[in-house]
């Protein structure tokens, strides 16, 4: 039996590509949040990323995984500080949208997005997001292929209340009243 129905294999990693997209879709089986991890200054950029979570409440902390071969690996190592926006269902074009590799970088990269920059931070953060999140770096850790990067709350705001963007499958969703589990 290979990794990929449940056994064991030499390759748990995925070194081969056909092995590392079975094990991307295992993992896509957990359905996340949607979020857009920006960086201010001269030089703003975003990145989609649905590994985020909150760490601790005291201090409060959140962590995001980023790709050590990104854009945005490299503004996280010369930027302090960063924001997060939890995007509401209605932001599948703006995750899409930060997830292309073909976008303008620099300031261009936010024409005609719909950002404010944060009070704390000046990272752009996205409108009518569900929450925003200023963070100042606190530690970084390897992760592999990523670096996890955790965030200390300078700020956090609840600026709307909507249904939330969901990534599942390799698919965006979203989650709704017909989709609550009854208690």
């Amino acid at each position: 039996m290979t990794a990929a129905h449940g056994g064991r294999s030499d390759s748990p990693t995925g070194r081969h590509p056909a092995e590392r997209r079975v094990l991307r879709r295992a993992f896509g089986t957990f359905a996340t949040g949607v979020t857009v991890v920006t960086v201010g200054g001269e030089q703003p950029h975003g990145m989609t990323a649905n590994s985020f979570t909150s760490v601790s409440l005291d201090p409060p902390l959140v962590l995001v995984c980023v790709d050590k071969s990104t854009v945005m690996h490299t503004c996280l190592d010369a930027a302090p500080v960063f924001g997060i926006s939890v995007l509401a269902a209605g932001h599948a074009e703006v995750a899409r949208y930060f997830a292309d590799s073909r976008r303008p970088v620099g300031p261009g990269e936010f024409t005609g997005i719909a950002a404010v920059p944060g009070e704390r931070t000046g990272a752009p953060m996205i409108a009518d997001a569900l929450a925003w999140f200023e963070c100042e770096l606190w530690r970084r850790y390897d992760g592999g292929d990523h670096t996890i990067v955790v965030g200390r709350l300078l700020s956090y705001t609840q600026p709307a209340t909507d249904q939330a963007l969901l990534f599942h499958n390799g698919r965006l969703g979203t989650t709704g009243p017909d989709r609550e589990v009854p208690t």
